[in-house]
């Protein structure tokens, strides 16, 4: 699919009822209740707290699709970009007749609502369900394994979210996107599954990189049993991990939002038009591992040593608000700040010339006669 035709898509069909990082179960009731016409919706269980768990399946092809969203409940942008995609296959504009033709996609949209309601990653029992695949101890993990075995799909899509943090190799360019084609045994061996879970997110990072050159990771494959795509994978169904990071300035994720909509129709097509064997899978390492080198805000030239800044989301009166704290004070010249303020040789001060300390919730800084805003 040609990438002015998806940017045009995404324009077009963009849920607007849908915005920021808090999306929970009440928001995406209407939603469902407007795709009764033209998907299946189910309700296929109960959370801890009693919200309903939700399925929309849609298309009538053979190759069965499996995707969910927010198991962790503070990763939200992935959400936001399946329900824009289903409004394009909503849409009977007969761009991806194919896709509905060759495929059966099933998407659990929010996997776990009591953890998005209150904004954690963990379910109401505080349990991380990505660490719950062999266990099965949560009735989320539950019915998700239950979908899995029912449906037996033949791609799954584990759809995440990550921290400011991660940057693509260790240039100062942040992971906007990553992916993974998590291992399926201990010593990582590139099987055929892996391969064709390699040859889809090669596909994706192709278009992803005529947009963000640089900005596309690829998560460390350390072999865990308990997580589900590597529970999955070692089922012999091809599992990619999407991870929505950060882009300049957009803490909302909003932009990002469109890249995880992209490389979302751009699998569906490629899934759809192509016999996929694995056989581009050697591009897939060329893509940088993600790193940890950035903070939200470094201050760096003071008269002792740099100070790192990160953003704590808290869930305040129903809305996220990024509180700046102060993470490290040392010297930061192997990392990078999404925002870097210079001291000039200055002591750096926090509220009523007050000593910084790691640690601190701090709103601003005060450098020589300045008052510099932390906050977004």
């Amino acid at each position: 699919m040609q990438l002015e035709t998806l940017i045009s898509l995404f324009k077009t069909h963009k849920e607007q009822t849908l915005f920021g990082r808090y999306i929970h179960h009440e928001m995406i009731v209407s939603l469902l209740k407007k795709f009764e016409e033209n998907f299946v919706i189910h309700n296929v269980g109960q959370s801890v707290n009693d919200i309903p768990i939700y399925s929309i399946r849609l298309g009538v092809g053979p190759k069965k699709i499996l995707m969910w969203s927010q198991m962790h409940g503070n990763e939200s942008t992935t959400t936001k970009a399946v329900f824009d995609v289903l409004n394009v296959f909503s849409d009977e504009n007969g761009l991806l007749d194919a896709v509905l033709e060759e495929c059966s996609i099933v998407i659990i949209p929010i996997l776990n609502p009591d953890g998005a309601k209150a904004y954690t990653r963990f379910n109401a029992n505080a349990v991380d369900l990505n660490r719950d695949a062999q266990n099965l101890s949560q009735p989320e993990s539950v019915i998700l394994r239950s979908v899995f075995e029912d449906f037996q799909p033949d791609f799954c899509f584990n759809l995440h979210g990550q921290r400011t943090i991660f940057s693509a190799g260790r240039k100062p360019k942040s992971a906007t996107v990553s992916f993974l084609a998590p291992a399926q045994d201990e010593d990582r061996s590139v099987t055929t599954t892996r391969k064709i879970a390699m040859d889809v997110i090669v596909e994706m990072n192709e278009n992803l990189q005529a947009q963000i050159k640089d900005q596309v990771g690829i998560y460390d494959d350390g072999f865990n049993i308990n997580c589900v795509g590597d529970t999955f994978q070692a089922s012999n169904v091809p599992t990619i991990l999407f991870e929505a990071g950060h882009f300049a300035n957009d803490y909302d994720r909003e932009q990002t939002r469109e890249f995880i909509f992209q490389s979302l129709l751009v699998s569906l097509e490629y899934i759809a038009t192509t016999d996929i064997k694995g056989d581009h899978y050697k591009s897939y390492v060329e893509i940088p591992r993600n790193e940890k080198t950035f903070y939200d805000i470094v201050i760096r030239d003071t008269s002792g040593l740099d100070i790192a800044i990160q953003f704590q989301e808290k869930l305040i009166d129903g809305e996220i608000k990024f509180v700046p704290k102060i993470e490290k004070i040392c010297d930061l010249s192997d990392f990078h700040g999404h925002k870097e303020l210079y001291a000039n040789g200055h002591q750096v001060f926090g509220e009523n010339n007050t000593t910084i300390e790691v640690g601190s919730e701090i709103d601003f800084v005060r450098i020589g006669n300045e008052k510099f805003l932390l906050k977004l």
